[in-house]
């Protein structure tokens, strides 16, 4: 078992510096002290919210028989007993994350269901996306009270869902401008995990959870010039892989780096849904007018996004010039050309074509130059799904659908059977 008067007596005795202690403490720190107690902090949380939740439950099926002021007692209470729980916390356990997150966990439950309640007793008119953005105003401060991560990822869901009740789930739908403030709020606390931490569950969770919450949220700024729109998530995907293509990033383990998987998966996937001639079809017919898109919402986050992007790239690329090579790096600036020629001429589904088969082929080479299965057969797979969606192409033929499968096949078989075989030899 790690202990700090450990790294002091190795200082005095000259073994190592007080630099090298301070990384070692530090290490020490953001990998946790063990497994047993990662397993104690998830089963603390878990037991927070279940406790929690049957409470909930038990009073709910004698709540009929309860009278109006024993209904508003009970529903304050659970937020009370949280509330002294992380009153407890802070003052006797402060250094224990179980303790933290599980009683951080407790109280923002009992703070939805509190309202919920009192909502419910007296009739109070409202509707769910009032309900969330209440809720989760109450509960942020709790995140730089407790210093709670777990408090951080349920504010993060919490606005995520905000914001798709306000302009996804609702008609007529809304923009809900506040997800983005209320965001603002969240980061600062994933800037100060991510420095103190970085090597933390907690952590890892927030890289994954972040941008996968403005991905989805992105979509509200929609209205009448929807296919803008592709733009900015080209951009915005481009950004986001582009930061976890960074020094830091790129460093971690493939799972932990949420930027990177999302920002490729992400292109991928909406180069693959563009490859088919209906959405050009109906740009062609659609028509736009630079002065009435200018000032659309749909215009300014794209542009936005675009130049936020480009910035990105360029300051990577200056920091390490082979950032190009890359396949995904530069593909959200090739598409603002492509969708600019796509609306005018059929030509770009050609070009997007090209580009996942340029993709996929390249990332079969960094593949086969780092000696990596996994990117070698991720290449393999993005040019498998190409085909796949060229199978329900009715203009092709299918003996050229049969045999563009079995040229893939032979292509996964033949690069596996050369990169094993390299690797023995090497051996």
């Amino acid at each position: 078992m790690f202990r700090k008067n450990d790294l002091s007596e190795l200082v005095s005795a000259g073994i190592i510096t007080d630099t090298t202690a301070e990384k070692i403490h530090e290490y020490y720190i953001s990998k946790g002290e063990s497994s047993t107690n990662r397993l104690f902090i998830a089963f603390g949380i878990l037991g927070a919210i279940l406790v929690g939740l049957g409470i909930i439950l038990i009073v709910a099926h004698n709540w009929d028989e309860l009278s109006r002021s024993t209904k508003s007692i009970l529903a304050f209470l659970p937020m009370i007993v949280g509330q002294l729980f992380c009153a407890f916390t802070l003052v006797k356990k402060s250094e224990s994350v179980a303790w933290i997150e599980g009683s951080a966990a407790f109280l923002i439950f009992a703070v939805g269901a509190c309202i919920a309640l009192i909502s419910q007793i007296y009739n109070i008119p409202g509707d769910l996306s009032s309900f969330l953005l209440t809720w989760v105003i109450l509960c942020v401060p709790l995140i730089y009270v407790m210093k709670s991560s777990i408090a951080s990822l349920l504010c993060l869901i919490g606005i995520t869902a905000y914001a798709c009740q306000v302009s996804y789930w609702s008609y007529p739908s809304g923009k809900p401008y506040l997800y983005w403030l209320l965001l603002l709020t969240i980061l600062p606390y994933y800037y100060l995990l991510f420095k103190a931490k970085p090597l933390s569950n907690f952590t890892t969770f927030h890289n994954w959870a972040i941008p996968l919450s403005i991905v989805i949220t992105l979509g509200t700024f929609a209205t009448k010039y929807a296919e803008l729109m592709w733009i900015a998530y080209f951009s915005l995907l481009g950004t986001i892989y582009l930061i976890g293509n960074s020094t830091y990033f790129d460093q971690k383990k493939l799972r932990n780096n949420g930027y990177k998987i999302i920002g490729s998966l992400g292109t991928i996937i909406l180069l693959l849904y563009l490859s088919f001639n209906y959405f050009w079809d109906d740009l062609i017919s659609e028509s736009f007018y630079l002065s009435d898109i200018i000032k659309t919402p749909e215009f300014i986050v794209s542009v936005i996004i675009s130049l936020i992007g480009i910035a990105t790239l360029v300051w990577q690329y200056k920091q390490n010039s082979s950032i190009l090579i890359k396949p995904i790096a530069p593909i959200f600036l090739l598409f603002i050309l492509t969708f600019s020629i796509g609306i005018y001429s059929p030509i770009a589904v050609i070009l997007i074509n090209l580009f996942v088969f340029g993709i996929g082929i390249l990332t079969i080479r960094v593949g086969a130059n780092q000696d990596h299965l996994g990117i070698l057969n991720y290449g393999l797979l993005i040019i498998t799904a190409l085909v796949v969606c060229r199978f329900f192409d009715s203009q092709i033929s299918f003996v050229i659908r049969g045999l563009l499968f079995v040229l893939v096949g032979i292509g996964f078989f033949t690069a596996n059977y050369l990169m094993l075989k390299k690797r023995k030899t090497h051996e």
